[in-house]
């Protein structure tokens, strides 16, 4: 009987993590280093709000004043509960919406930072323009009775790869608390306090979709971002991903923009450089097959980054004409006779 009840528990475990969507993601160069079943579409709840979140930062100022107007009465779940008529600044109302997830300040953002169906526009063409494909943004809250937010876990890491970047996002999703009037809003995301190195992270929960979370945490120059729908036990599976991949792997400059540069002698006589650096995440075993390559043709003038057969990363190269050192001394001698 025992093992008939062990054996039963153990298929409810490996049903849960079938279900489950997760994603690891180097934050410097995108690759998921591990994932499962990454590419599936769901419903993602709460953590829709890092990209309404987002679209409020990049169309505002945190010192905007907005009074709170009939938009609530919509609201209904996870709540600040805040009064029509009553007026915050747009950094309150993000606060009330990541850390006590409040559906109410998701509403009175997207109705306020610019028209409703406008917001809700701009977070559809967000999405797109982070090359998140297999997302469809429906409202700013999450909430799946009447309209739905839907992605993937894949999705949704490269999004909290781009909130990253926005240190607006990193200092408001960081606080444990925010008090604001009367109000005393609560960060519902418990790893910040059990996790030293986490950064950011968003969780979010419907009965249709089940437990989400994404996160991002740092630790000793390295940057990962986790992604997981349908997994109740979240806070410690992200935690045990970090701890694991953060000693697996070592962060490297692959390419510095300051030293990679080269001449060619053609007709064009062009010196070639790239714009930015690039940094990857890289085990023990995998540093001897990275494969650099430089592409100059008609098509595509370019530095390609490989894993193997794998293309990493792609850095666009730029040409400025050269002179010789004898053309130059010889310009500047006509110039001062």
């Amino acid at each position: 009987m025992r093992k008939l009840i062990l054996f039963f528990l153990l298929f409810l475990f490996s049903l849960d993590i079938i279900n489950a969507s997760i994603v690891v993601m180097d934050a410097d160069s995108k690759r998921v280093i591990y994932s499962k079943n990454m590419n599936e579409k769901k419903l993602i709840a709460s953590t829709s709000k890092i990209m309404t979140s987002i679209v409020a930062l990049e169309n505002s100022t945190l010192d905007k004043k907005i009074k709170v107007g009939k938009e609530i009465y919509k609201a209904y779940g996870s709540m600040t509960y805040i009064k029509e008529g009553e007026e915050f600044s747009l950094k309150d109302l993000l606060s009330g919406l990541m850390l006590q997830s409040g559906n109410d300040a998701a509403l009175t953002i997207a109705s306020n930072v610019m028209p409703y169906d406008k917001f809700i526009n701009e977070m559809n063409f967000k999405a797109y323009k982070l090359e998140m494909y297999n997302t469809v943004f429906e409202n700013p809250h999450g909430l799946n009775d009447e309209t739905k937010n839907l992605s993937t876990a894949y999705d949704m890491a490269l999004l909290m790869k781009y909130a990253i970047r926005n240190k607006d996002f990193v200092n408001i999703t960081r606080q444990t608390k925010y008090k604001v009037g009367n109000y005393i809003w609560y960060n519902k995301n418990k790893l910040l306090t059990d996790y030293k190195y986490l950064i950011s992270g968003k969780i979010g929960y419907t009965k249709k979709s089940g437990q989400v979370f994404v996160s991002a945490a740092k630790k000793e120059g390295k940057t990962l971002i986790i992604a997981s729908i349908d997994e109740s036990d979240k806070f410690n599976l992200h935690k045990n991903l970090y701890e694991k991949y953060f000693n697996i792997y070592e962060r490297y400059k692959i390419l510095d923009k300051n030293t990679f540069s080269f001449k060619v002698k053609n007709k064009k006589n062009s010196h070639y450089y790239i714009k930015n650096d690039f940094y990857m995440l890289l085990s023990k075993d995998e540093i001897n097959n990275l494969i650099i390559k430089v592409n100059l043709n008609e098509r595509k003038n370019n530095v390609e980054i490989y894993l193997k057969d794998k293309l990493i990363h792609t850095e666009e190269l730029y040409a400025i004409k050269y002179e010789s050192t004898l053309k130059k001394v010889k310009r500047l001698l006509l110039f001062w006779k």
